[in-house]
């Protein structure tokens, strides 16, 4: 199963200007069987946090490069810039096809659910039932649930053109019935929403 990498760096008040092009460049130069999808900055949430997100064919190639860059120690070409780092490993919901790139947003909602312990498969089989008619709405980029070993949890991105497409498009999915998820919400614990821009380089845009 394809793995999903997501690295969340967290730079200085004003940095993320500067760490892009270093980002870029880091990208463009060092090889990795990982395809790089998307380089996003948040612009509504948590602020100073730039978004890294590559697929994976396997873990195993996953694991392989992120133990060779951790030890490396310069986290895509900017490691005297970063103040924290995240990385989080996930798979995709089983039903979903793999994340195709392209002019999607350029507003990207990314939301991080906590799920209780018993909760992963119900939630799968609630969102199968259910992301077709909410699609219509709106498209759905990738519903993926973690496999690091942390916390369970699961994460989901929205694009949107714009926030008020966003706000509609939820809105009309509550009124038609058709979201959230028919049972999907009683398993879950928290949530994270932060919404992100996409640097000029990045696939998903």
């Amino acid at each position: 199963m394809k793995r999903y990498e997501v690295v969340t760096l967290t730079v200085p008040v004003g940095i993320t200007p500067q760490a892009l092009p270093r980002i870029k460049q880091y990208l463009d130069e060092m090889p990795s069987k990982g395809r790089f999808l998307a380089c996003w900055y948040s612009d509504i949430g948590t602020l100073n946090q730039i978004m890294v997100i590559r697929c994976y064919d396997s873990a195993a190639d996953q694991a392989e490069e992120r133990e060779g860059a951790l030890l490396a120690g310069n986290p895509f070409g900017i490691g005297d810039l970063v103040t924290a780092m995240k990385v989080d490993c996930y798979a995709p919901f089983p039903f979903l096809p793999p994340v195709e790139t392209g002019e999607k947003g350029p507003f990207y909602e990314v939301r991080v659910y906590g799920i209780k312990p018993s909760g992963l498969a119900p939630t799968i089989e609630a969102w199968r039932g259910a992301v077709p008619a909410r699609s219509e709405l709106s498209p759905l980029t990738i519903a993926m649930f973690a496999v690091d070993g942390n916390a369970p949890r699961f994460m989901n991105i929205w694009p949107y053109p714009s926030l008020d497409a966003r706000n509609k498009a939820r809105a009309d999915a509550v009124a038609a019935g058709v979201w959230p998820p028919k049972g999907g919400p009683q398993h879950l614990t928290d949530l994270e929403s932060t919404i992100f821009l996409p640097a000029l380089f990045s696939p998903l845009r």
